[in-house]
């Protein structure tokens, strides 16, 4: 039987309502880092930075391990807001929130080795060590707060209540930055309390989410226990997670393998490329967001069987992902020099950056489509494609690095211009197939 046709309005304005609330949230974090490290550089030990430096470092690693619990939740809710679907909805709040506590016990339980062996990677001196595994125990004991703040986000973003996610990702940051202060340095706990005020924080961000999801939640329609366990729908979620995760690490391996290179030829042209990377950095705050919006616009579009809302979605918000990515480009350009005497003072490094500051001020131009056809992938749940043209993009920009490598420096930002447009390429290759086969 064909699915019916439920219609809903897409405006310039649901698309902001989406996007800069979720740019405001990510723009928080960088904030908190520099806290983080302002609060560690006060106690008077460079060892504690360095610490919190490589602490930093394997925790991202570790829990981008379960980011699928924020994108694949916020494809597969979009979906059943989309179809109408109350009760499924439920089940996949209840779905991601099993899956979350249990990751993060798992994640607890293993912590001794995985510590051991992100150090022995990393090889940092003893004192660096020694700190590090101060931060990373404490932080990972907060591993299912941390993975239930993830599943809530991806659940509030997949039902379009982009503020409240605002709300809660402020609190979890706000908190966090006030407590760092006070339990790093006002009560001396240093380097231990910095990580206590983020697991203090992840809870009450918990507490907080699980209450506005509670009040969102329609009492009159519960899933059953047979719905929760229906083994389509979790083979469905445990494929989207492996492709995700496949994905992200492919994606973290392209940036540190520019990382690794750029230390081959040298400390000068590595500090350089770490000032001018900031710029992308800044960028897939604002690229994201605007990704977050085609998330759950098209996966809405998907559940309720309205090609022409997914279109329309499609266009509006690669529209304004394209000015977005020309504006910032052009903003790079224009004070780039000025960011980047604001990020280093050192003048060799200034001078070595300057050299490089077009291909990096360009990098938002070149990585657009790619956040534009990840947030339409994700919100699709098309996550295999996205996963094998990740590592098609991935393959073409070590073949082009190892073409250009003759160029040095340059070869190497050309290679992950390359990359990123393979990535978005690729996708938009596979789009239209791709939308055959949903809408008929």
């Amino acid at each position: 039987m064909t699915q019916p046709v439920r219609p809903f309005i897409i405006t310039h304005r649901s698309i902001f309502s989406l996007s800069v609330p979720m740019t405001l949230a990510y723009l928080t974090t960088p904030l908190l880092g520099l806290v983080d490290t302002a609060v560690v550089g006060r106690l008077g030990e460079a060892s504690l930075i360095g610490g919190l430096a490589v602490g930093a470092i394997l925790i991202d690693i570790i829990f981008t391990t379960f980011n699928f619990l924020r994108s694949g939740t916020t494809g597969l809710t979009a979906q059943a807001l989309g179809q109408g679907d109350k009760v499924e909805i439920q089940a996949i709040f209840i779905r991601a929130l099993i899956i979350a506590i249990i990751g993060g016990l798992v994640l607890a339980m293993f912590s001794p080795l995985l510590l051991a062996f992100g150090l022995y990677l990393m090889a940092p001196g003893d004192e660096v060590t020694l700190a590090a595994q101060y931060y990373v125990l404490i932080r990972i004991v907060g591993a299912p707060l941390a993975l239930a703040n993830y599943a809530i986000l991806g659940w509030l973003v997949g039902l379009g209540k982009a503020r409240t996610g605002l709300l809660l990702q402020l609190t979890l940051n706000g908190s966090n930055i006030a407590l760092s202060i006070s339990l790093g340095l006002y009560l001396e706990f240093g380097i231990q309390g910095v990580a206590i005020a983020t697991v203090i924080s992840e809870l009450c961000a918990l507490l907080l989410g699980l209450y506005i999801c509670y009040r969102l939640l329609d009492r009159n329609t519960r899933p059953s226990r047979t719905q929760l366990l229906d083994r389509d729908a979790l083979w469905r979620f445990a494929n989207l997670n492996v492709d995700i995760m496949l994905r992200s690490f492919a994606l973290l391996f392209a940036f540190a393998f520019f990382t690794t290179k750029s230390a081959h030829f040298g400390e000068l042209t590595l500090a350089a490329n770490a000032v001018l990377m900031n710029f992308f950095m800044i960028a897939s705050y604002f690229l994201d967001g605007l990704a977050i919006a085609a998330e759950q616009i098209v996966g809405r579009a998907i559940g309720a069987n309205y090609r022409a809302g997914f279109m329309r979605g499609l266009g509006l918000t690669f529209a304004w992902n394209t000015f977005m990515a020309m504006l910032l480009s052009i903003v790079f350009w224009l004070f780039g020099i000025d960011l980047i005497r604001l990020i280093t003072t050192l003048e060799p490094v200034q001078a070595e950056a300057t050299q490089y500051l077009l291909l990096a001020a360009i990098l938002p131009l070149s990585g657009v489509l790619a956040f534009q056809m990840d947030g339409v992938f994700i919100g699709a749940t098309w996550s295999r494609d996205m996963s094998l043209m990740m590592l098609v993009s991935l393959g073409a920009y070590l073949i082009a690095y190892w073409l250009l490598q003759d160029m040095a420096n340059t070869g190497l930002w050309l290679a992950l211009h390359i990359f990123l447009l393979m990535r978005g390429v690729t996708l938009l290759a596979r789009l239209p197939g791709r939308v055959r086969r949903t809408f008929g």
